[in-house]
């Protein structure tokens, strides 16, 4: 019996939780020309977002060829461009109708090809002679997807990577090239707000209001947990409704978490679930993980390690340069807390989130923050 709570993306709608208004709302900005930004915390589904999105045009045989780039690991305009026609050439391979006009097309570039030994994946380098090839290529990419009959929808994820691209220029160069086009539509996707909300709503920057934003939060709890009962209960599991409820809580409603302990839990092969089973799978995880957590600690100073432990146990961290919350935590000065907050902000092992009373942060990764609670 295969673990109905999958920790990929996306397999299936079925296997799916929710997210309707999300994907409706994507294939409405599609439809009607609206370019998106997508902006989540890593593995809030964002990726599964955009699959389920491409299962749904596919499902009800759109006229719209969609193609899903992630430019996280690339380092420059290049491997940009790279990344684009291998994320072109592996949604639509040169047996298909289109996969075979593009493989024609990029052939012009005197490209070599090769494949990955272990996924089959098409690998391609195109050699550059001058900055200005790389600009023409590019223009050349998107004037070809241009020119096709169906509607194109490129989603683009971890967009925020181009700020750290050597080329200054890449959000004036993709913009100049974005924004004549009328048969393609753009979804960028980053984890990292400020970043993203710097390039799309700072009016100093090219990309400045040219999308729509959307953000995706945590599922709702009454959805999420009729998804995971059905789930349970399709595989003859019976789980009692206090132990979905801890969860829930546990794990903060989080996508990633919630399938994770789901899957450990279903694992376990139990008919009857109860509490107890729930809390055996916790402390499962914290097994299962503790080396990546002693890794934190080694690469954090004593402060940061402290003020992480204080934000896993605050849950909430409202204010922290509060006397309460640093002689609690025996953090010392503001000074000290609020270099901690930065460093550990800029390792991504504290998020920052926006609320109507003001900023707060909260420990990234779930697991982790149960972890600190559980052991200090």
């Amino acid at each position: 019996m295969d673990n109905p709570f999958i920790l990929e993306p996306y397999v299936c709608k079925e296997l799916f939780c929710d997210r309707e208004k999300e994907v409706k709302n994507l294939l409405s900005n599609c439809k009607n020309g609206i370019n998106t930004t997508l902006i989540s915390n890593r593995r809030l589904g964002k990726t599964g977002l955009i699959m389920r999105l491409f299962d749904e045009i596919n499902q009800k045989k759109l006229s719209i060829f969609p193609i899903y780039a992630d430019i996280y690991a690339t380092k420059n305009l290049s491997d940009f461009i790279k990344c684009l026609t291998e994320a072109i050439l592996d949604k639509y391979p040169q047996k298909t109708s289109f996969g075979n006009r593009f493989f024609k097309f990029i052939k012009s570039f005197r490209p070599v090809f090769s494949f990955d030994p272990i996924t089959g994946s098409t690998q391609i380098e195109i050699n550059y002679h001058s900055p200005n090839e790389k600009e023409q290529t590019l223009r050349s990419i998107f004037a070809f997807l241009e020119q096709q009959k169906t509607k194109i929808l490129i989603a683009i994820d971890e967009f925020q990577q181009i700020r750290e691209y050597p080329e200054k220029n890449v959000e004036a160069i993709l913009r100049t090239h974005i924004q004549h086009l009328k048969n393609i539509r753009f979804i960028f996707c980053g984890s990292k707000k400020h970043i993203m909300f710097d390039i799309f709503s700072n009016a100093k920057n090219p990309f400045y209001s040219s999308t729509q934003f959307l953000k995706l939060g945590v599922i709702q709890k009454e959805k999420y947990r009729h998804f995971i009962n059905s789930l349970f209960e399709k595989n003859k599991r019976k789980i009692e409704t206090d132990a979905l409820n801890f969860i829930l809580e546990w794990t903060k409603q989080h996508t990633y978490y919630t399938q994770a302990l789901c899957n450990q839990v279903f694992a376990a092969g139990t008919k009857k679930i109860a509490m107890q089973e729930v809390k055996r799978a916790c402390k499962n995880i914290f097994l299962i993980y503790e080396n990546i957590f002693f890794q934190y600690r080694a690469l954090l100073t004593d402060n940061q390690w402290k003020f992480l432990i204080a934000v896993a146990k605050e849950k909430e961290l409202h204010k922290f340069t509060a006397s309460e919350f640093l002689n609690k935590h025996n953090i010392g000065t503001p000074a000290n807390a609020k270099r901690a907050l930065t460093a550990l902000t800029d390792k991504e092992l504290l998020c920052e989130h926006d609320s109507k009373e003001g900023k707060y942060y909260t420990v990234y990764d779930v697991f982790l923050a149960r972890w600190l609670e559980n052991e200090y």
